[in-house]
């Protein structure tokens, strides 16, 4: 598609690009190793163990074959015998992602982030690249020879249609929607399909007798208000094509959460380190579950008492979340780079390579498969006593024993035991 280039710059408005990477991670192995994965039926999984892995993400050619997010492993394996499945790499996918997003950055500063593998760019003042057009297929062209990976680019006059538009052609795919096309592009399709809407509003939606897009940008706006609060009039103005969010630079959002506390003596048995840690631990993730982040490098800082700071960290194979894993991997560094009879005046621990929850494939060894879930529901229930109660609703075990072993088993104990009273007095109110 082409025209003058007034017609995608227009006097008043905006022109914004989503540019959404095609199967990522699949395609990041096979511009890595494209002899041995080019054109196969691919999968990364959280785990390549057939009993528990599940499929994050999967290539074009799998899904030809059946293959679909959200499998497990064993189930693709009887879809389809050739699938080669594939153990994540978060540092090699970050790399990527920073270099596509370095390409496109060099169209505009306005770039938001929205996740590993998407983004917005705001190209209004872009004029000098040339139309929308000519900078979409320069980048998707750039991305593809520089890096070898496919992407889909949606553009439009704001975020929500380029978002509509580059889910349109999949993959390689290059898609202009205006708002003059809404209605016959749109219109005709289930409430569910307008992003931002989920299988739960749509289902409410449909309760009204509000089926599609359509019906939805002619319903009565003060109706949806009565039922959805301010995020009826969303729907009504979203259903028109009508979106005035910003593109938002986040090149400088945060990249680390740390804490550290300075003791109030000079400390060295270790297990008054680990209690220390544990509390610090314990109050890093809450910060990284508001969130709503994971991360995957350790850090602890040391202070000795003649002011000397150091500073060791240690990546994993996974994202974290959780007090326990980060109170382990502190332990860790700790006893491997500091001796049990040097003083410390100060300790920390700051957790760096952050990545969105959503955006994260989490790889489970067996024990955490089993008690995942559980898990979980624990993490969510002592952060909402907090919440709701204050921070010393609930006390970090390490607090309660001097014996290190019992440290985070006591934790544990103590969080089912508040989990399974709190949740009682919630039932119990409602």
């Amino acid at each position: 598609m082409s025209g003058n280039i007034d017609e995608y710059y227009p006097a008043r408005g905006r022109v914004v690009l989503h540019v959404d990477m095609n199967a990522f991670y699949c395609s990041v192995h096979e511009a890595e190793e494209p002899e041995k994965y080019r054109n196969q039926p691919t999968a990364v999984a959280g785990s390549v163990e057939l009993r528990k892995g599940v499929i994050v993400t999967c290539s074009y050619a799998a899904r030809k074959r059946g293959i679909s997010t959200g499998m497990t492993v064993s189930q693709g394996l009887k879809k389809c015998p050739e699938l080669i499945v594939i153990k994540p790499d978060f540092h090699l996918y970050r790399n990527y992602s920073r270099a596509f997003m370095d390409i496109a950055y060099g169209y505009t500063p306005l770039l938001q982030a929205v996740s590993i593998d998407e983004c917005y760019l705001d190209i209004t003042g872009s004029k000098q690249f040339g139309t929308p057009l000519d900078i979409a297929h320069e980048i998707q062209s750039r991305i593809s020879d520089e890096l070898g990976l496919p992407c889909s680019i949606g553009v439009a006059p704001n975020k929500l249609l380029a978002k509509m538009a580059s889910d349109m052609k999949k993959p390689n795919g290059i898609t202009v929607l205006r708002i003059r096309d809404v209605p016959a592009l749109l219109w005709d399709k289930p409430c569910n399909e307008l992003f931002g809407i989920g299988h739960k509003t749509a289902d409410k939606l449909k309760k009204m007798r509000i089926y599609t897009i359509g019906q939805l940008a002619a319903a009565d706006e003060l109706l949806l208000s009565e039922k959805f609060g301010v995020a009826g009039h969303w729907m009504k103005q979203a259903a028109h094509g009508l979106d005035d969010s910003p593109v938002r630079d986040d090149q400088e959002k945060n990249k680390s959460v740390g804490h550290t506390t300075t003791l109030p003596r000079d400390i060295s048995r270790m297990e008054e380190v680990q209690r220390v840690f544990l509390n610090l631990a314990d109050q890093v993730t809450r910060r990284l579950r508001r969130q709503k982040l994971v991360a995957q490098t350790v850090q602890i800082t040391i202070r000795t008492p003649d002011m000397k700071t150091i500073t060791r960290s240690q990546s994993l194979e996974t994202v974290i979340d959780r007090a326990e894993d980060v109170y382990r991997e502190a332990c860790e560094l700790y006893r491997k780079h500091w001796s049990e009879d040097k003083p410390v005046r100060l300790l920390g621990i700051t957790l760096q390579n952050l990545v969105t929850k959503e955006e994260s494939a989490l790889q489970l060894d067996l024990f955490d498969y089993e008690q995942q879930p559980r898990k979980e529901s624990l993490t969510k229930t002592m952060d909402l006593l907090r919440d709701k109660f204050g921070e010393n609703a609930v006390l970090t075990a390490g607090m309660l024993t001097d014996d290190p072993s019992a440290l985070i088993r006591n934790h544990k104990i103590r969080g089912t035991s508040l989990q399974t009273d709190f949740l009682r007095k919630s039932e119990d109110e409602s």
